[in-house]
């Protein structure tokens, strides 16, 4: 018969005991052993490695969490049920959140081979094959304090299919009741550098084992190839953002600069333009310095913008993104941005922000710098994390090539992840650029349901890009190999 060792990490023996006796429960388990998580966290390999010697029973079920979990009538057998059927590593389901008393949804999202995030929610019940589960420990060669149920998973991954159950299981207390906007800059939080470093190192040794990784080499650019009227343009996507976007281009054509610039301003939506005003603010600045595109089109999302800014005949030689809501930081931003394409020879430049209220008062973390993006890794890392960064400066040849998906998130990551598979990606770690955050802007209180379709479009794009990077390396080796050859013929 099939059996289950579930592994229960406790912070105290009230808490313990309610999730065992909804466990035992259930004739398939066997036994459950109750970690110290004082002693035993469940992100450190040793607690991993302790975990795959002690089971001893077909599938092995860890919990993630610390507070009380409650295992639906018949969940563990559902779950072995789908297991079996699939031939699944792991398998993983929707489940039902208690937040400040009240109980709602918590549907999680289809695992893809580019669902790379350390930060994946699998919610925290997780039932592994024993038989996979031993072979990844033993794949598991670095000790880690912070990452090993994220190497644990990505080893795992490599043996077979991760299986989202899409039916509500169990219960759980969801602790972290913050608002979407609010978690978005937990991973460059300075406070999880060292978390964020060992999470780096997990992702970068599976990338090398998939075929994934790529070699700091790249192309030297020559930026006198193309000829362009102006050395830079500031483009601003724009819709509906009448309080903000007078700020936004006063900032950008405000800037002091040694050569010839324009700022882009490029409205979109379903309606063509806006209709709270800011066409209206926009048409009131006189400069003609400033280009105001009203597209014919209703199907124009903020990576249509782009595409259409960039293929306008006044487009600079460097593109330069500056949000709507956003102003820089000083009149130097743009030549600091323009300095930085020439001195570090690179096709995409980014830089760094202060996150701010709308009265640019500071909010925590202050300032973002994403240190995570280095010269060695920052290509093979991009995989991992959700963002870039910003501002985002672009060498306009480069990416007019590329081209942004028309949607209205992600179209900037997906941009940036194609770009360094070839080129270098500069840095510029001073602040540049004033992040500020209001209750208008578009991701700061999602809905579950639309947190997911993002995150599920985000994995898509690392799964296309990692596919064209396996791909890329399988070419080099083949081109290796024929030189071989030829020379051996010589």
């Amino acid at each position: 018969m099939i059996k289950i060792n579930c592994f229960v990490p406790a912070a105290s023996k009230k808490q313990a005991d309610k999730t065992l006796e909804g466990l035992k429960e259930s004739s398939l388990v066997h036994k459950v052993i109750v970690l110290d998580v004082a002693k035993e966290p469940i992100a450190k390999t040793t607690t991993i490695r302790k975990i795959a010697a002690k089971s001893d029973c077909d599938y092995t079920l860890i919990y993630t969490k610390q507070t009380t979990l409650s295992i639906g009538y018949l969940a563990l057998e559902r779950m072995v049920d789908v297991a079996k059927a699939t031939g699944a590593v792991m398998v993983y389901a929707d489940h039902y959140a208690f937040m400040n008393g009240e109980r709602t949804n918590k549907p999680v999202i289809d695992y893809q081979k580019g669902s790379l995030r350390n930060d994946f929610d699998f919610g925290s019940v997780l039932l592994y094959k024993t038989s996979a589960l031993k072979a990844a420990v033993k794949k598991m060669k670095t000790v880690y304090k912070y990452a090993a149920l994220y190497d644990l998973r990505l080893k795992v991954s490599q043996l077979g299919e991760l299986v989202h159950i899409n039916e509500y299981l169990y219960s759980e207390i969801e602790e972290d009741t913050r608002k979407t906007g609010e978690k978005l800059f937990d991973y460059v939080d300075p406070r999880n550098r060292d978390v964020q470093i060992e999470m780096e190192a997990a992702c970068t040794c599976h990338l090398k084992d998939i075929g994934g990784y790529l070699e700091p080499k790249f192309p030297k650019i020559s930026f006198g190839r193309h000829k362009f009227e102006y050395e830079a343009s500031v483009i601003i996507p724009v819709l509906n953002r009448v309080k903000t976007i007078k700020d936004a281009i006063m900032s950008a054509l405000t800037q002091q600069c040694s050569f010839k610039f324009n700022v882009i301003v490029v409205e979109n939506g379903p309606r063509c333009h806006s209709w709270d005003g800011t066409t209206e603010v926009i048409k009131s600045i006189k400069d003609k310095r400033l280009v105001h595109i009203i597209p014919t089109r209703k199907d124009i999302g903020v990576g249509g913008a782009w595409n259409m800014a960039l293929n306008h005949p006044k487009c600079g030689k460097f593109a330069v993104q500056l949000d709507s809501d956003d102003i820089y930081s000083g009149e130097d931003t743009l030549q600091k941005i323009v300095d930085a394409f020439y001195a570090q020879n690179c096709a995409m430049v980014i830089g760094s922000y202060m996150l701010t209220d709308i009265n640019l008062k500071m909010l925590p973390p202050g300032k973002v710098d994403h240190r995570e993006w280095t010269p060695e890794n920052g290509r093979n890392n991009a995989l991992r994390i959700n963002g870039l960064g910003a501002p985002r400066a672009f060498y306009t040849p480069v990416v007019r090539e590329i081209g942004f998906p028309n949607v209205n998130y992600g179209e900037d990551y997906a941009v940036g992840l194609a770009i360094s598979r070839k080129y270098q990606i500069g840095r510029i770690y001073d602040v540049l650029y004033y992040c500020r955050r209001h209750d208008e802007n578009s991701d700061a209180a999602l809905s579950v349901e639309k947190e997911n379709l993002n995150n599920t479009y985000k994995d898509r794009i690392r799964t296309w890009e990692l596919q064209a990077r396996i791909s890329l390396n399988g070419k080099h080796r083949i081109e290796k190999r024929i030189a071989k050859v030829g020379k051996g013929k010589k």
